[in-house]
């Protein structure tokens, strides 16, 4: 037996190799290619959503908007038409949990930062507070890339629209007055059809991060 494998140990690893990638490329052909989950408004918190999206079961998008980023350029739904992106909700002058959503944001910067097909876009909820000028201080001292990344102010009942409306990331601020906002730490991915995609993500924990760049790059694929 031990001569035969000597005389034969060419032929025998040849052929386990050749076993090991038929098994792998059934494994690949069985394995489903994985697929992002299209969100609705009745699948997140409550809290989260206003009234009068609390039962949209289907066709759910981002409303068209019009704001204006970090260098007074107006900012709408065209400028992301056919884009990938990551939005979320925060204000500068913030002292908790902004600053790690920044720092995570920028994470998701760095790694798409020569991919045109995916940007980011952040909304200030206090937009009487952050001017055109308070953001383009915040963005240079956060190094955000203008190509890539819009901080957004404007009208304060749009942002409040858009922020329960459609990407569903605040909470009401019952004590606040009249479109006040409580925002949250949530990340929301959007597809090229405006489309919210497979669950929020906490902006502040980097392995939600890692996640979330992982759940990029599938629904990238998806357009291929």
């Amino acid at each position: 037996m031990l001569k035969f494998i000597k005389d034969n140990k060419y032929r025998i690893l040849f052929m386990v190799m050749l076993c090991a990638c038929i098994m792998a490329a059934f494994q690949y052909a069985l394995t489903p290619e994985r697929k992002l989950a299209i969100l609705q408004p009745d699948q997140f918190d409550p809290s989260l959503v206003d009234d009068s999206m609390l039962f949209v079961k289907k066709y759910h998008k981002i409303a068209p908007f019009s704001l204006v980023n970090q260098n007074g350029d107006t900012i709408t739904q065209a400028d992301y038409e056919g884009k990938i992106y990551v939005a979320d909700f925060f204000f500068t002058t913030c002292p908790s949990i902004c600053p790690v959503m920044t720092k995570n944001m920028t994470l998701l910067q760095e790694e798409f930062k020569n991919d045109p097909e995916v940007m980011l876009l952040s909304h200030s909820v206090t937009p009487e507070i952050d001017s055109v000028s308070v953001l383009r201080e915040y963005a240079d001292r956060k190094g955000v890339m203008d190509s890539k990344w819009n901080l957004v102010t404007g009208d304060r009942q749009q942002i409040y629209d858009l922020a329960r409306k459609s990407y569903l990331a605040v909470k009401k601020n019952k004590y606040g007055g009249e479109n006040a906002m409580i925002h949250t730490e949530n990340f929301l991915l959007i597809d090229k059809e405006g489309r919210l995609r497979e669950r929020s993500y906490d902006g502040t924990d980097e392995e939600e991060i890692e996640a979330l760049i992982e759940d990029i790059y599938v629904l990238k694929q998806s357009y291929k």
